[in-house]
């Protein structure tokens, strides 16, 4: 046993994606070790209060007493909405891998509309709520600063996001998977993850974790605003190219959505 061992990996993103899945299949696996509990997440080099604390804090706090032959991780959604979060990420493990799933943008937006509205913050319909983000996220209170309820088109600029990853860390430390995955591929997405972090195969039943955290609205059918989100894919059109030039032909499908 070790106090204060090092994460080799974090999963940083994206919210309404599939991170908190990541985490139980990863937390599954007999050589990984996860920094619990799942929630509340770390957020350690998010958060100002929290980063001030330290790297003993954070060391302590979440990698104390763990079997130093295991890989370790950790997961914060909201690290990928951060430069900040890279730079000091970079400064003090400039070694660890990062790991971000990402999601069709539209469907990812509307998903975080439906879980703001779930927790009572949002009563407006999905494109006011659209039309006021601009001006919501100006006004936000400092409680909900790293929060960020509103964030429905923003939070799916992934290549804005990811730049500050990409201009710090080497490409072959940085592995971008794909939501959508979860449910179609999710052999292939596990062992991709697998092999990204260096550790065996495992046959665990992944195909029997659900998609975690939905939705009371997206747990039954509901009427989905098929005009809005038409509207938003016209919009993130020219983002997801971007995207498509950073990372690859993997995410040719979303412009075809």
């Amino acid at each position: 046993m070790t106090r204060g061992s090092r994460p080799d990996f974090i999963i940083g993103g994206a919210p309404r994606c599939g991170t908190t899945w990541l985490y139980h299949l990863l937390a599954g696996h007999p050589e990984i070790y996860m920094a619990r509990p799942v929630r509340p997440e770390p957020k350690f080099f998010l958060v100002d209060q929290l980063y001030e604390r330290g790297m003993d804090y954070y060391l302590k706090r979440w990698f104390s007493d763990v079997d130093i032959a295991m890989v370790l991780g950790e997961k914060s959604t909201n690290y990928l909405e951060s430069s900040t979060a890279a730079k000091r990420i970079y400064r003090h493990l400039p070694g660890v891998k990062m790991v971000f799933i990402l999601r069709e943008p539209a469907n990812r937006a509307y998903s975080n509309y439906l879980w703001t509205r779930m927790n009572g913050l949002e009563h407006e319909d999905f494109p006011t709520a659209l039309h006021l983000e601009v001006q919501r996220e100006k006004e936000l209170p400092e409680s909900l600063r790293f929060a960020r309820p509103f964030a429905y088109y923003s939070r799916g600029l992934y290549t804005q996001m990811l730049q500050p990853y990409f201009n710090l860390f080497p490409r072959g430390r940085i592995l971008c998977l794909r939501y959508e995955d979860i449910k179609n591929r999710s052999k292939i997405l596990a062992e991709r993850l697998y092999r990204f972090l260096g550790v065996k195969p495992h046959h665990q039943d992944y195909r029997g974790l659900k998609v975690i955290n939905p939705s009371k609205k997206e747990r039954r059918e509901e009427a989905v605003p098929v005009q809005t989100l038409q509207k938003l894919r016209e919009r993130y059109a020219g983002p997801n190219s971007q995207l498509r030039e950073l990372l690859g032909e993997e995410f040719q499908v979303w412009n075809a959505s």
